[in-house]
C-alpha cells in the first residue's frame, strides 16, 4: 500500500468514527432501505447506462466531479457540482462520479446531492469505503453505485461489501492497479472494473496499465480505464483495445465548460 493511501485510510476512519457521532448506523440503515422504493432517491442503474452508451457505439462515459486531488491541488474554482452535472449531462456523459472525500480531494456528501438532484444520470459515490457504515450513508445521500478499492480492502471484507451494496440497490466498480490485484478482483460478481492507470507510489500515469491487463479479463467484465486519458488518442488507443468504458474527471475539471471538453475528447468516439 501507497503511502499516501495508507494516510488516506487513517484519516477515513477518523472521518467515519466522527459521523456516527452524528447519525447511527441503525438509523442510517432504517434511510437507507426507504430510499429504495422512493420515486426520486431510488437507485438510477449505473452499470445499465454505462452498457446503454456502448450498445449505441458511443464510448461510456463515467465523468468525474472533483474540486481536488491530492497530486494535483485544487482543480476547480469556483465550484458548482450541479452546473457541472448539467453540463456533462448536455453533452454526452454515461454516468457522474462525485468525490465525497473530505480531507484529501475537498469534496462532501452535499455535492453528490446537487450533482443528481441537478440531472438524470445514475451517480458513483467516489471515496475509500472502509466500513458498512458508509454504504448505507452512500444510498441515503443518493449513490447509485459505490467503488470498491482492492488495495484498501481484505478478500472478506471486498465479498461482504460487494453483496451489502448490490443489497442496497447500488452498483460496485471494483478498482484494481495490477495483476496480483485483478487476480482478487475477479473473484466478485461485479461486471464493472476498473483499472486505474495512475500507479499509487509515484502517482506516475500510463495507459500501458490497462493495455498490459487486458489478456487476464474475461469478456464477461465491463473494463473501466481510469487516469491518464487526456486527447483523442487515448480514447482512440482503448477503443482499438475494445475498451469503451472510461473515468475521466481532470482533463474536464480545468475545462471552461467540461461537458463540452468531454464532447470534445469523445467525438466520433
Amino acid at each position: 500500500m501507497s503511502d499516501i493511501l495508507e494516510r488516506i485510510l487513517i484519516t477515513k476512519r477518523r472521518e467515519i468514527t466522527s459521523a456516527k457521532k452524528v447519525i447511527s448506523q441503525n438509523a442510517l440503515e432504517i434511510l437507507a432501505k426507504e430510499s429504495l422504493s422512493d420515486q426520486i432517491a431510488k437507485p438510477r442503474g449505473f452499470f445499465q447506462a454505462i452498457e446503454q452508451q456502448i450498445t449505441f457505439g458511443k464510448s461510456g462515459v463515467i465523468a468525474e466531479i472533483k474540486q481536488a486531488s491530492p497530486s494535483r491541488g485544487i482543480l476547480r474554482t469556483p465550484f458548482f457540482p450541479g452546473q457541472i452535472a448539467k453540463s456533462y449531462t448536455k453533452h454526452g456523459a454515461a454516468c457522474l462520479s462525485v468525490l465525497t472525500d473530505i480531507e484529501y480531494f475537498k469534496g462532501c456528501t452535499d455535492y453528490l446531492k446537487e450533482a443528481r438532484a441537478a440531472c438524470s444520470l445514475p451517480v458513483l459515490r467516489k471515496d475509500f469505503m472502509l466500513e458498512p457504515y458508509q454504504f448505507f450513508e452512500a444510498r441515503v445521500m443518493g449513490a447509485d453505485a459505490v467503488l470498491l478499492i482492492i488495495s484498501a480492502l481484505s478478500d472478506s471484507e471486498l465479498m461482504e461489501f460487494e453483496e451489502l451494496a448490490h443489497s442496497l440497490g447500488m452498483d460496485v466498480l471494483v478498482e484494481v492497479h495490477g495483476p496480483q490485484e485483478l487476480e482478487r478482483a475477479l473473484k466478485l460478481k461485479s461486471p464493472l472494473l476498473g483499472i486505474n492507470n495512475r500507479d499509487l507510489k509515484t502517482f506516475e500515469v500510463t495507459l500501458q496499465n490497462t493495455i498490459d491487463l487486458l489478456p487476464s479479463i474475461p469478456k464477461s467484465k465491463r473494463i473501466v480505464t481510469e487516469s491518464g486519458i487526456l486527447e483523442k488518442a487515448d480514447v482512440e488507443l482503448m477503443r482499438s483495445h475494445d475498451v469503451h468504458a472510461f473515468l475521466v474527471g481532470e482533463a474536464f475539471m480545468k475545462a471552461p465548460i467540461p461537458g463540452l471538453a468531454l464532447e470534445q475528447l469523445f467525438s466520433n468516439s
